[in-house]
């Protein structure tokens, strides 16, 4: 995803600029050639790094971002770089940023040639027989990834229902249904990809029982594989209705590439003209905002009072719906589906809603059913400590099934969100060659209505108090949920500096921070 191309400001650094030019525990912004590139200097150092000022995820600028220590930390989607060498540290960058030489010159510092990327040079302190993933998402992706950054060369196998290489899943309901993003953008990596990192693919087959005790996992094509240490990273499947008329072919759930391509074959149908979406969820909401930049006239039917109310609130509920109906979406509040016709909606109120196609969104259920039936601890996901091994040992569990231990809290989270799904396949997999690294991400997600970006750190299924600190109708404003007197999560809109600052205030348990934050 992404490249280094960033609009081509500042200086050119390879005339150089001078030294205290570069604010302490700060980064600046210029290019060389015809690339942009900023400096780094992190505080309490007496050097200065450079590294490209494009995110490698979707391009965010770099620059607009945060130095905590070495750590860059893109404003868009939080991705994490390591400011000296461009390591991609953390999901969803998997990619590194170029590197380039800087020599000091007096009270100059002058950046040289692009350095080919010689990163560290990991050995792994376990390393199992073989690793076996079942699941090509986010957690699954990330884990294989990081298991080869790790040194590990042993086999690697991932195992995976869909017919396709791992895809960047939330461009499905985004970009790509929205007509705005090539197909080749969706896959995370090129199709030579996983055979140059020595990945074995299985795709098109389905897990189907795993024995512990002989670690072996058996598949719906007949084979079987062991392993010496098994990921479960399953995921999420999208909730069906069992209505009248919901198994005809112009209804559609929204999870898989082959889901978002049908709906777009629908979609760009000469007949084409209307849509209905069942659920104001993220998904439903993403769907009706792709549709609609697609042309076609779209009502959203949910039962709620707001969408998305139950996880962002009345306010946020209410900026959402004045959004979506400032682009000619409408609302069918407090209603249901009662059947799927061939072409309307019938509602639970006797009315109906003329349908072309119609794309259903009312949640997801955690794919649990392997780990149960291998005698996996599970209670509304898959049971894991600190270090996401659930209670098989050399069983890692990670993204939508896992319910881990949150170190800021203490309670156990079980989160469905492709960022936390990355972040954890990659601790799983550093778990996996015997790191010991307990999983303290702070959880993060965004979601793109139009070109309104809100994202939300922190973790608040139910709160106290919301307090909005700015102004919603201006689409600049930062809201915080209160729990107990403390703040428990944080969403923006347009305020990307601030959503940073209050992950790096959650990750270090500073709540003074976090109130000082929201009072500004």
């Amino acid at each position: 995803m992404g490249g280094n191309d960033a609009p081509l400001t500042g200086p050119d650094l390879t005339q150089g600029v001078a030294f205290a030019d570069v604010p302490e525990g700060g980064m600046l912004l210029g290019y060389v050639g015809d690339e942009a590139v900023i400096l780094v200097r992190p505080a309490g150092r007496d050097e200065i790094f450079a590294v490209g000022a494009t995110c490698t995820h979707y391009s965010g600028p770099l620059a607009e971002g945060s130095l905590d220590g070495d750590t860059i930390r893109c404003p868009w989607h939080h991705a994490c770089f390591d400011g000296r060498t461009g390591e991609a540290l953390a999901a969803p960058a998997l990619t590194p940023l170029p590197s380039y030489t800087v020599e000091r010159r007096g009270s100059r510092v002058v950046v040289g040639s692009k350095r080919a990327h010689a990163l560290p040079v990991r050995r792994p302190a376990e390393a199992p027989e073989s690793v076996v993933i079942v699941g090509t998402g986010a957690a699954g992706n990330a884990a294989a990834e990081m298991l080869r950054r790790e040194g590990y060369a042993g086999p690697i196998t991932m195992i995976g229902a869909e017919r396709t290489r791992p895809v960047d899943r939330p461009n499905l309901s985004k970009d790509y249904l929205a007509g705005s993003a090539p197909e080749d953008w969706v896959f995370l990596r090129p199709d030579d990809f996983y055979a140059s990192q020595n990945i074995e693919l299985v795709l098109g087959v389905r897990a189907t029982a795993v024995d512990t005790a002989a670690r072996r996992i058996l598949l719906s094509d007949g084979s079987s594989k062991s392993y010496g240490a098994l990921l479960l990273a399953t995921g999420s499947d999208p909730v069906k209705l069992t209505l009248p008329g919901a198994e005809r072919p112009h209804v559609y759930t929204l999870r898989s590439l082959a889901d978002s391509q049908a709906i777009i074959a629908a979609a760009t149908a000469k007949s084409a003209a209307r849509a209905v979406v069942i659920g104001a969820s993220f998904i439903g909401l993403e769907a009706a905002a792709s549709l609609r930049a697609r042309g076609l006239a779209v009502h959203v039917v949910a039962p709620g009072a707001r969408p998305l109310e139950r996880v962002l609130g009345p306010e946020l509920g209410d900026f959402i719906r004045g959004l979506h109906e400032e682009h000619g979406v409408r609302f069918h509040l407090g209603r249901k589906p009662a059947a799927f016709e061939d072409d309307a909606v019938v509602l639970d109120d006797g009315s109906r809603l003329p349908a072309d196609l119609t794309v259903v969104g009312v949640g997801v259920r955690p794919s649990i059913e392997l780990a149960e039936k291998a005698g996996l601890k599970v209670d509304r996901g898959v049971l894991v400590d600190a270090y996401l091994e659930t209670s098989a040992p050399g069983v890692y569990a990670a993204g939508d099934i896992a319910r881990w231990p949150d170190a800021q809290t203490g309670e156990r989270l079980r989160i469905e969100h492709w960022v936390v799904a990355e972040r954890q396949g990659q601790t799983a997999a550093r778990n996996i060659v015997g790191r010991g690294e307990p999983f303290r991400a702070v959880p993060f997600f965004w979601s793109q209505h139009y070109d309104v970006p809100i994202n939300y750190v922190g973790h608040a299924e139910s709160w106290d108090r919301i307090e909005v600190a700015g102004n919603l109708a201006a689409k600049d404003a930062l809201v915080a949920y209160r729990r107990a007197g403390r703040i428990a999560a944080i969403a923006t809109v347009f305020r990307d500096k601030e959503s940073l600052e209050a992950e790096a205030l959650f990750a270090r348990g500073d709540n003074d921070g976090l109130d000082a934050l929201v009072a500004r």
